[in-house]
C-alpha cells in the first residue's frame, strides 16, 4: 500500500485495507502490515469516538442496539468497578463472551481511555477489546462521567465564539 502525496492512504489503500481486514485472523498469522492496519483502524475509531462526546452530550448517545443489555449485564457482573479512572488490571478479568452475538466483533481490539477526563494520550489510553469499550463508555455516559469531556468542548466552543463575534466575558 502506498501513501498519497498528502501523508494518508489513498481510496483504492482504504479499499485494500477492508477486504484484508474482512478475512479470518487466522489467514494472517502476526503479519505487521495487517497489525499496523488494525491499530489504524483503533485509532480512526477513538478519533471518531473522542469527536462524538465532544459534540453530543453523551446521556443521549447509544452507542449500539444492545446498550441496554450492555450496560445491564455490565453493571450486574461488575457493580463497585470505579469506571472514572480504570485500573487496567480490572480489565483483564472482564468476561466478554457472554457477548458473542450480542455485539458485532466484539473481541475486536479498541483504544480505550483509562482517565475519562482526559483525551487519547499514549499514557491514557490502553488497547481492550470493543466489548469492553462498549460496555464502559456505555456506564460512563449513562452515569456522567463523560459529560466532562462534551462541557470542556462546549466551553471552548462559546469562548471561541466570544471571541469571535469580540465579545468577552471579562
Amino acid at each position: 500500500m502506498a501513501a498519497y502525496a498528502g501523508g494518508g492512504l489513498s481510496a483504492m489503500d482504504v479499499r485494500e485495507a477492508a477486504a484484508a481486514l474482512s478475512l479470518p485472523a487466522e489467514a494472517f498469522g502476526n503479519d505487521p502490515a495487517v497489525e499496523m492496519l488494525w491499530a489504524m483502524k483503533a485509532h480512526q475509531h477513538a478519533e471518531v469516538y473522542g469527536n462524538l462526546i465532544s459534540a453530543v452530550d453523551p446521556k443521549f448517545l447509544k452507542l449500539t442496539k444492545a446498550d441496554d443489555q450492555i450496560y445491564t449485564e455490565f453493571r450486574k457482573s461488575f457493580k463497585e468497578l470505579k469506571i472514572d479512572v480504570l485500573d487496567p488490571e480490572d480489565l483483564k478479568s472482564e468476561p466478554a463472551k457472554e457477548f458473542d452475538g450480542v455485539v458485532e466483533d466484539f473481541n475486536y481490539g479498541t483504544l480505550l481511555r483509562l482517565d475519562c477526563s482526559k483525551g487519547y494520550t499514549e499514557e491514557n489510553t490502553l488497547l481492550a477489546t470493543r466489548i469492553q469499550f462498549f460496555a464502559i463508555e456505555i456506564a460512563r455516559n449513562r452515569e456522567g462521567y463523560n459529560s466532562v469531556v462534551y462541557n470542556r468542548a462546549k466551553e471552548a466552543s462559546s469562548s471561541q465564539e466570544e471571541v469571535s463575534s469580540g465579545w468577552s466575558s471579562s
